[in-house]
């Protein structure tokens, strides 16, 4: 039964949505266009030099051979048909559509130099054309405009374009540090970055309501570093200790997020073993002593895994399919029972409304029906946010301004002189006055703050907490 009147007030917060965000938009983010050309520059002498080293390879020759005048080097489906059909190389894995895979992470996984080479080459393309073309052709006087939107993603999350600015890559440390570092603030300014702390996680609680997750989420314990002692058997998890945070990051990147979001076992031991650096190929009939990241006893993770019986990655796919069944039919069965009462809601009705009032219907798989409601309302957290901190920034008449938004952080131009009271007026209401609003928020939220010194670019940003007074 849809809930009308949370219906209408979710048309008045978009709407509200909306001009805040075109606030964001007006206010701009600052960029180095002069930094901007050399790094273009640098980068297309880069490419040329890659795309000569690549053309000097067997895979290129027997590629030509196959195409001929056809031959595109960024082509897929090209490069699908010479490595698996002309060369006969074993796949990683298939595509949903049952193709051979031919993703960044797969094609690294077969182990092939002239390979990697073109990743190089499409890498460098990419950053160059896709990123600071982007940058260069949209910036107005050195200052970047994205648009935020609100009306293009069915989950009712936010987009942008020209440029996407929530596209500016994030994980790959080298893409990262070329694109950030042309990014800056104001003269005599300084950027803010504030994340909520694993907001889909807090948000998905808040449907399934399962006791063991509100436990951990009340309690501050640390979910990942369980998982990594239940994945590979270790007593204890120090995070001060680099072998230790790995095995963490690990479990939380290999296995708990994907599970949260519809994953399974058997993918997971492809991202755990890249992770802890063994190979994953189900060919392996075990694991040599040397290999994977090593303890600080001097013991590999391989020959660590073996005393635990795990000899191979057919024994650890074993392993995890056993750890997986625990995960949800054990530790979390309350929020495994959720998911099937939802989807078949969902199957009955041909919709569902969110926690936050929107309406999503259509055909959905139920990966997808299960996430799409944890994704909006995460992201309507920070945009109930954003809307109440222009409107403070204002009427106190700030001279610092948020000028972007990535689904669950928001970035912040912010005047030295004002940087206490803007973070603690941030603080205030993400965690504070947003819960006592939105009651249904059952769990505490937190947020995360990185700050980069004045004049610097966003790649200096580092960890950052308001001090005590």
């Amino acid at each position: 039964m849809i809930d009308k009147k949370k219906l209408f007030d979710a048309y008045l917060f978009f709407h509200e949505g909306q001009l805040a965000l075109a606030e964001i938009e007006r206010a701009g983010i600052r960029i180095d266009i002069e930094k901007c050309l050399a790094v273009r520059q640098d980068l297309s002498d880069k490419i040329s030099a890659c795309e000569e080293e690549f053309k000097k390879t067997f895979l290129f020759q027997t590629w030509e051979k196959t195409f001929s005048d056809r031959t595109n080097i960024l082509s897929n489906v090209q490069l699908e048909h010479v490595l698996f059909k002309v060369l006969k190389l074993k796949p990683i894995k298939a595509t949903a559509k049952g193709r051979n895979a031919t993703d960044e992470e797969s094609l690294m996984q077969l182990g092939i130099a002239d390979v990697n080479v073109l990743l190089r080459y499409r890498k460098l393309r990419k950053i160059r054309d896709t990123y600071l073309e982007g940058f260069i052709r949209e910036q107005t006087d050195g200052v970047l405009h994205p648009f935020f939107n609100l009306h293009t993603v069915r989950t009712y999350r936010s987009s942008s374009d020209h440029p996407n600015f929530q596209n500016i890559p994030r994980r790959d440390t080298f893409a990262r540090d070329i694109t950030r570092k042309v990014i800056f603030p104001r003269k005599g300014h300084q950027l803010l970055e504030v994340d909520y702390s694993g907001l889909e996680v807090s948000i998905a609680a808040c449907y399934h309501k399962d006791p063991e997750m509100l436990k951990y989420l009340k309690s501050g314990a640390d979910l990942h570093s369980d998982l990594a002692k239940k994945i590979f058997n270790v007593p204890v998890i120090d995070k001060t200790i680099p072998v230790y945070k790995k095995l963490r990051d690990a479990a939380k990147n290999g296995f708990v997020f994907p599970q949260f979001y519809g994953d399974y076992y058997k993918n997971n031991v492809d991202r755990i073993c890249d992770w802890i650096g063994l190979s994953p190929s189900r060919e392996i009939k075990e694991w040599d002593d040397s290999a994977g990241i090593k303890f600080p006893s001097g013991l590999t993770i391989a020959q660590h895994l073996k005393k635990q019986g795990i000899k191979c990655p057919n024994d650890f796919e074993a392993h995890m399919a056993r750890v997986e069944r625990w995960f949800w039919k054990e530790k979390f069965k309350v929020y495994d029972e959720w998911k099937s009462k939802w989807v078949t809601s969902y199957q009955k009705q041909g919709y569902f409304q969110t926690l936050t009032g929107f309406i999503c219907k259509g055909e959905m798989r139920k990966n997808e029906v299960v996430n799409y409601p944890i994704q909006g309302s995460a992201f309507h957290c920070l945009l109930w946010s954003l809307i109440q901190l222009v409107k403070i920034q204002k009427k106190e008449g700030w001279d610092s301004r948020i000028v972007g938004q990535i689904h669950d952080s928001m970035i912040v131009d912010v005047n030295p002189a004002e940087l206490m009271h803007v973070a603690k007026v941030i603080k205030k209401v993400t965690c504070e006055d947003l819960p006592r609003v939105w009651q249904w928020i059952i769990v505490p939220l937190s947020v995360e703050m990185e700050l980069c010194p004045v004049d610097s670019d966003w790649t200096c940003k580092k960890l950052w907490e308001i001090p005590e007074t």
